[in-house]
């Protein structure tokens, strides 16, 4: 499997805070990876380093063979960045967020139209084209952020905490059409062990270090050996 991501010796200081200690991952090229540990476990710091939304302290990180501090601008075409919060526009409608998101990343008109219903269809927001962001569910302001991340086809998919705060059939949801995305990686951060489980593999962080990765069958056998 090719590496979408290539970590090396990763790190984060905030003054007297090492948010992320000597971080290496290798993420594959479609995989559902799954970044695992409680709040302040280094989850959030480690998405938006990766996703060229932070600058690391030190440390290398490579996106689709490129360099994220010399490759800034190329990487972004390729990839979608979902944070915790609700980040799109509440006084827009739910169409008029998706052309936002479209024109930003300068999706072609005569694919726009096409790719933008797909979307909705995808998603199951069509019937909600003209309600405003704020206007929306917690779990349908999630699928909005999503089809708005989709727009542009991205190669990579960054989601941080995309389930927190909504219900549990929302959630399973949101994981369904997860796993309708063909060809995309996607890293997903969650506080969630169920949510681990739907990951091809999972990275459990803590205290900004990753204490083990592997798939979750093998994880939670470790667990268990431990325990025993």
């Amino acid at each position: 499997m090719q590496h979408a991501i290539e970590i090396r010796n990763l790190c984060k200081q905030f003054k007297n805070l090492a948010a992320v200690s000597d971080l290496n991952l290798n993420i594959g090229q479609g995989e559902i990876f799954g970044l695992v540990g409680p709040d302040g476990a280094g989850k959030t710091t480690t998405i938006r380093m990766v996703s060229t939304a932070m600058v690391q302290t030190s440390g290398t990180i490579s996106i689709l063979g490129m360099d994220t501090l010399t490759h800034e601008e190329t990487i972004r075409d390729k990839i979608g960045y979902m944070p915790q919060r609700f980040s799109q526009y509440g006084d827009l409608t739910v169409s008029e967020n998706i052309d936002f998101f479209a024109d930003i990343y300068g999706v072609p008109k005569e694919l726009r139209k096409k790719r933008k219903e797909e979307l909705l269809e995808f998603t199951s927001l069509s019937q909600f084209v003209s309600r405003k962001g704020r206007n929306l569910s917690g779990g349908m302001q999630k699928k909005l952020a999503l089809a708005c991340n989709l727009i542009h086809t991205p190669e990579i998919l960054f989601l941080d905490e995309p389930t927190t705060g909504v219900d549990p059939i929302s959630r399973r949801e949101f994981w369904r059409i997860l796993y309708g995305l063909t060809g995309i990686t996607i890293i997903v951060s969650t506080p969630y062990m169920d949510e681990a489980e739907r990951c091809n593999r999972v990275g459990l962080i803590r205290e900004g270090k990753l204490l083990l990765c592997d798939t979750p069958a093998e994880i939670k056998s470790k667990q268990k050996k431990l325990k025993n």
